[in-house]
């Protein structure tokens, strides 16, 4: 199952849910108020745009060669 990152519009509680794609039309309750006035997030790590490389500088060999 997939996990959603929601917030509340009643207390501005973020929280994490994971649903069903049965279940993606639901408005989960909030954890902390038990409003059902929620809303899906979207994932800062999906949404981040980041184009930065992970340094290879702390993997593997450093002989040039990758496969050996």
């Amino acid at each position: 199952m997939p996990m959603y990152e929601y917030v509340c519009s009643e207390c501005g509680q973020s929280f994490d849910k994971m649903m069903r794609f049965s279940e993606l039309d639901q408005q989960p309750a909030c954890p902390t108020c038990g409003s059902q006035n929620t809303r899906k997030q979207i994932s800062l790590f999906a949404s981040s745009g980041s184009t930065s490389q992970v340094s290879s500088g702390s993997c593997g060999s450093s002989s040039g060669s990758r496969f050996r």
